[in-house]
């Protein structure tokens, strides 16, 4: 069911989308990329309920950066469409330890914690962030409780299956895999469903990023979400490459420990280009799959 795409236009990023309605939030760009309060977010989401129509087509959200976004856009989800799941397509499982709010990677801890989320994958992780150096980084709650699961490939996760949590990391020797296990999941149940979609969670064969980026292709990503086919309540995608300017030194710092390289003008120009034809057909792929009524 075809509805009306809207641009959070925090980082003047995204593309022109067909009937798109664009929401000018540049002001908001400098408090939130990155990370912000908690208190920030709740406002951002109060102000969100005011400009946004009850019902919506899919949400982008610009730069990976604000990835932690879709916090208030699935917890909006969930007040008006019931208990549902979340599926998150990301090379990386956002479910890490920040004590100073909301993070782009630390965002799905607090999804599992809202009361009409029943459980929330992340799919496509290449990451190290799950592997055995990082893992006193991730919050260990939410996979213990069976709110959680990371869906991942090549990833090391022995350590998970040495401390109890094997069964909420699913670890696929390849794409293929992972895919023929997702699907058949997927099937299993009719419950509504959130996606969010981060684009480094693709090659960047298909889609450049400035983050470390995943393994999966345009096509097998559009497998994915055509498994959900019926079941899609709310969607977002992030995962647009723009340049930051963080007048906080604390996120400059952060920045730098995450090791985002610069990115030349000519180059952001291609990048952006390849990113805003790659929406165009999620768009179309999202869109059908979309829960009828």
């Amino acid at each position: 069911m075809r509805m009306r795409p809207v641009v959070l236009d925090l980082d003047g990023s995204v593309d022109t989308l067909p009937q798109a309605v664009v929401v000018p939030l540049a002001h908001w760009n400098a408090p939130l990329r990155f990370a912000c309060s908690r208190r920030q977010l709740r406002g951002f989401a109060q102000r969100l309920g005011e400009l946004l129509p009850r019902e919506g087509g899919t949400f982008f959200t610009g730069s990976g950066d604000f990835h932690h976004l879709s916090l208030p856009l699935i917890e909006r989800a969930a007040l008006q469409h019931g208990p549902l799941e979340v599926v998150v397509f990301d090379n990386h499982p956002d479910n890490m330890r920040f004590a100073f709010g909301v993070h782009c990677g630390s965002w799905v801890r607090d999804v599992t914690q809202l009361p009409n989320v029943l459980h929330v994958h992340v799919v496509g992780i290449t990451s190290s962030d799950i592997g055995p150096v990082h893992a006193w980084e991730n919050h260990l709650g939410p996979l213990r409780r069976g709110r959680l699961t990371y869906w991942s490939i090549g990833a090391r996760t022995g350590w998970a299956r040495a401390v109890g949590l094997g069964a909420a990391f699913r670890n696929f020797a390849d794409v293929p895999s992972l895919l023929q296990t997702f699907r058949t999941e997927m099937a299993r149940s009719e419950t509504p469903v959130y996606l969010s979609i981060d684009k480094d969670v693709l090659s960047p064969e298909d889609a450049r990023t400035n983050w470390d980026q995943g393994c999966l292709r345009e096509h097998d990503l559009h497998a994915a979400i055509r498994a959900l086919d019926g079941r899609l309540v709310g969607s977002d995608v992030t995962g647009e490459v723009s340049m930051a300017r963080y007048a906080q030194w604390w996120k400059r710092v952060l920045s730098a420990l995450d090791r985002q390289p610069p990115v030349s003008d000519a180059d952001l120009a291609a990048w952006q280009a390849q990113q805003h034809a790659v929406n165009r057909r999620l768009l179309t792929v999202i869109d059908a799959a979309r829960r009828a009524g």
